[in-house]
Formats: C-alpha cells, sequence, structure tokens
C-alpha cells in the first residue's frame, strides 16, 4: 500500500542544515500494522509528518495505493502523542471532527456509535477534554481516527504519557478495534515492549539521519498471555540488541 523509496528529508537550523531522514526506504503492506522503533531524534515523526501530507518539501518518492500522498482525496487519520483535542469542543464534536471535514456534516453512523461503545465513551459525548482523564483523552483521540474509516493510520507515541497501567490497558484497546478494522497502521515508539506487542513487523531505523537497519516479522503478534511467554523476552533481547548496535 505505501511505498517509499529513498526519502530524503532535511531542516533548516541556525546555522546548518539537519539531515532527519536519508534514502529512506520501505514497502507497507495493505491492511497490515508496523511498529517503527529507533533512538531519539532518528526521524520517526518526520516519517508520519511526509505520510500525513503535512511535510511536503522532501526528496525521493512516497505513495499511496500508488498515488502521490493528498490527505483531500486519501482518508489518513494521525493519533499524536498530546492526543490533539480540541479544547472548545465536546467528546462527541471532537470524535466526529475527521468525518465534519471530509463529508460535510458531523452526524455518527452505526460504525461510529460502535467505536463510541468498544472504546466505553459513549456516555461521555458531552464532556470537554478538560474534564477527562488522560486515558479517556486518548480514547477519544482514537475513536475520532477510526471514525473517519482511515485507508492509512499514523500514530506518534500515542501512549507515551499515560502510566503504565493505563498504558497497557491502552494498547489492548486499541489493538482489539484494530483487529476488527485491519487499517493500514504506521505506529511510531521508543518502547520495546509496545513494538513486540503492536507490530505484526517491525521496524528498526538507525541513528540521525534516519534509515531502515532491519525489518523484522515478529512471531509475538497476537499471542495470548504475551509477556509471560518465552518468545517475548527472545524477540526483545533480539530487537535491543539491533537498536543498541543502531
Amino acid at each position: 500500500m505505501i511505498a517509499i523509496k529513498d526519502l530524503s528529508v532535511k531542516y533548516r537550523g541556525k546555522e546548518e542544515e539537519i539531515l532527519a531522514l536519508d534514502k529512506f526506504s520501505i514497502n507497507i503492506c495493505k491492511g497490515d500494522i508496523y511498529t517503527f522503533i529507533g533512538p531519539s531524534g532518528c526521524g520517526k515523526s518526520t516519517l508520519l509528518h511526509v505520510l500525513s501530507g503535512i511535510m511536503k518539501d522532501y526528496s525521493g518518492s512516497v505513495s499511496i495505493d500508488g498515488q502521490a500522498i493528498n490527505p483531500k482525496t486519501q482518508r489518513i487519520g494521525l493519533i499524536l502523542q498530546n492526543y490533539g483535542l480540541l479544547p472548545w469542543k465536546n467528546v462527541y464534536q471532537n470524535t466526529m471532527l475527521g468525518v465534519k471535514i471530509k463529508n460535510g456534516n458531523e452526524l455518527s453512523d452505526d460504525y461510529s456509535k460502535y467505536i463510541l461503545k468498544n472504546l466505553a465513551i459513549d456516555n461521555l459525548l458531552d464532556r470537554y477534554p478538560k474534564e477527562l482523564s488522560g486515558g479517556q483523552q486518548q480514547r477519544v483521540a482514537i475513536a475520532r481516527a477510526f471514525a473517519m474509516k482511515p485507508d492509512l493510520l499514523l500514530m506518534d507515541e500515542p501512549f507515551s504519557a499515560l502510566d503504565a497501567i493505563t498504558r497497557e490497558e491502552m494498547q489492548e484497546l486499541f489493538l482489539n478495534i484494530w483487529k476488527h478494522n485491519s487499517v493500514t497502521t504506521v505506529f511510531i515508539t521508543h518502547s520495546v515492549d509496545e513494538a513486540l506487542y503492536l507490530g505484526r513487523k517491525i521496524v528498526v531505523l538507525s541513528a540521525s539521519p534516519g534509515r531502515v537497519l532491519e525489518v523484522l516479522d515478529n512471531p509475538c503478534f497476537n499471542l495470548d498471555n504475551l509477556r509471560f511467554r518465552d518468545e517475548y523476552y527472545s524477540m526483545s533481547m533480539k530487537l535491543r540488541k539491533i537498536v543498541s548496535k543502531g
């Protein structure tokens, strides 16, 4: 679905240009979920900015289903670390924001109601972000992304601000929603545990400038009681070694 070839992105610093991604190439299969992991500053967020259409100044080629990236014609969902909720809109309005932008209205359908119910926020529709916990705000952000029925879902460390227990709950909740929709997903994380738990494929990036070091099939994906299995510890050690050498 996603074809990236020789993608290079530069930022202009005060005294010099900074190369964030250098000849970055990868193909991402339709309906799959890829977790990207690498050291700070390796261009993970930059990659999402390119895929979302926010950043257009780059060299190389990036396409979705053979077409150049165009947020006006493609349904691209983006879930950020800070949730990205509008404080002056309530839960319902925030959830339906993407639908309103795409369709011109914010009327919920059966699918939207299904998402709200499964995320357990269907009883919070009149509340505003300041009246929600961090976990509840993250649920709204996930609901907003899925409600627009995206072709591509981009997630930039969405659970990193949550406490450990809430984070694991949100990981499981997200994965359950994803399994019923199989949206092509690019998930950015700094956590080896999260990469193993959520990624069918794991992409390890080098230190800056970011390049693809290795793409791993993840045998741990979708296993019950994952964190208590030998496969988890084996893959965890393997992944940590690759990341540390990058």
